[in-house]
């Protein structure tokens, strides 16, 4: 219990340090127009994340089907 307690208030206390300071490098990106590649970066490398679960999770179900299976004929 005292330690959720610490680590929740050191991270309130880090949050709010970093949240005062200005971050130059994402105002300079802004204004010259390249945050939306980093955006479109982001975006990009998600996305083929999120598609190469899908396909994971079919390929399992497939294995999973096949082994149902097999599992069913035998007995």
């Amino acid at each position: 219990m005292l330690r959720t307690l610490f680590f929740t208030a050191l991270s309130l206390v880090v949050t709010q340090t970093f949240a005062q300071s200005e971050i130059e490098m994402a105002d300079t990106m802004r204004a010259e127009g390249k945050i939306y590649v980093v955006v479109a970066i982001l975006t990009l490398i998600l996305t083929g994340l999120i598609v190469y679960l899908i396909a994971m999770d079919r390929k399992v179900r497939n294995l999973e089907g096949r082994l149902n299976e097999k599992k069913q004929s035998q007995s």
